[in-house]
């Protein structure tokens, strides 16, 4: 289904699905969970094809204008990308120290949104919510080098 919704994107748009358009578009949705356009170039060289990394860049694009993929979080490294469509809303806690990601969900920030927009007469369509701090792992590791505790 999400490819015969990204073939007909690019027909509305008078663009074509390319070979290279498709194996981007293979790989992207070949992840379960987030990926970045570094790594998936990486995995498509690999299998022998000839894409670019510009290529890659403006298919992920592409893909996000039309609702398939979400640019989830920027980082030190790049972008951060994982396929949306038919998946449940979610959010993101994203480690700073180790690039670990938690997905979360939150019924109350999604009614305090909802309330948010209410008052301010503004009518949302989608959000994306990304908090950066320290995992647990990272939280024990960062006390142990300064020599202290954390809970």
């Amino acid at each position: 289904m999400e490819k015969e919704i990204f073939e007909k994107f690019l027909r509305e748009r008078g663009q074509k699905f390319t070979k290279e358009r498709s194996a981007i578009f293979e790989k992207a949705f070949s992840y379960d969970g987030h990926f970045n356009p570094e790594t998936l170039y990486l995995k498509i060289k690999e299998t022998g094809m000839k894409v670019s990394r510009a290529s890659v860049y403006r298919t992920l694009n592409i893909l996000s204008e039309c609702g398939l993929i979400e640019k989830v979080m920027n980082t030190e490294q790049g972008a951060v990308y994982e396929h949306t469509f038919g998946q449940k809303h979610h959010d993101h806690m994203l480690c700073v120290s180790c690039g670990g990601i938690i997905e979360f969900y939150s019924g109350d920030l999604e009614k305090l949104q909802e309330e948010l927009c209410g008052s301010l007469n503004f009518q949302g369509v989608s959000h994306t919510l990304e908090i950066r701090g320290y995992c647990k792992k990272c939280q024990k590791n960062k006390g142990n080098r300064e020599g202290e505790k954390t809970p």
